[in-house]
């Protein structure tokens, strides 16, 4: 019995070396049910595209009609999440159909092996390192995602590296992260403050009024909501730290 490999058609492409299908269930187990590969299918389509649901889009919050969305849920009328945001304001949040509910989990620094694609937010140093505020491992499915190094706005002047793990070796105020991307090389120093983590699918009904959300590009309707095909969260009481 020949045994198919369900993936996405719009993210075939993403095959190469350091990707393994298998890992994300595309092998042969006879007793998985349908409605499993459904669920991994539209992660992986929602996660590997490099589109407005990636953090490779992210960098275009900018726009006109895009508004980056870092906030807690104070309430939820209905289909409207209503959300906090960090400047005091309050936007009203939906999503499109079939959204996608991305949960950040804890990691640690010992999850992080060279070969690894990750991305983190930080502040450079005067010697050209980056202390990373963050650091988020990313599935193999999402390498390449936002790759580069950048201006990002959680703080004042600070910038956004994501890449391929080379080495990780340890310096004078912690671990140092050899990351490269495809223009270059940057360091990052992680310290003992350093917010480590990493994805998983999560659920609509885990966000609840006091729930941390990100949303890097929600556009704007014309009613004055924003309008999102993914949200991610935290939980516990914890957030997106990017």
């Amino acid at each position: 019995m020949a045994i198919a490999c369900v993936v996405p058609n719009d993210i075939r492409g993403l095959s190469g070396p350091g990707i393994s299908w298998g890992h994300w269930g595309c092998h042969d187990n006879r007793k998985k049910k349908f409605g499993e590969v459904v669920l991994i299918g539209k992660f992986l389509r929602a996660v590997a595209i490099p589109s407005v649901i990636l953090l490779s889009s992210l960098i275009q919050a900018s726009a006109e009609d895009t508004v980056r969305v870092r906030g807690t849920v104070e309430r939820i009328e209905g289909p409207v999440f209503v959300v906090k945001m960090r400047d005091g304001s309050v936007a009203r949040l939906t999503v499109t159909d079939n959204p996608l509910f991305v949960a950040i989990v804890p990691a640690k620094m010992s999850d992080i092996k060279p070969g690894m694609f990750v991305g983190s937010a930080g502040m450079m140093q005067e010697d050209g390192t980056q202390r990373a505020i963050e650091v988020h491992i990313f599935p193999e499915a999402m390498r390449g995602t936002g790759e580069g190094h950048y201006d990002w706005d959680l703080l004042p002047k600070s910038k956004m590296t994501n890449g391929n793990v080379e080495q990780a070796v340890t310096g004078v105020d912690g671990p140092v992260l050899s990351v490269k991307y495809k223009d270059g090389e940057k360091k990052l120093v992680v310290t003992p403050q350093t917010v480590v983590v990493t994805y998983e699918m999560g659920k609509r009904e885990e966000i609840q009024p006091g729930t941390k959300i990100f949303v890097g590009a929600a556009k704007k309707q014309a009613d004055g909501t924003l309008q999102t095909p993914r949200i991610t969260y935290g939980r516990n009481g914890e957030g997106p730290a990017f």
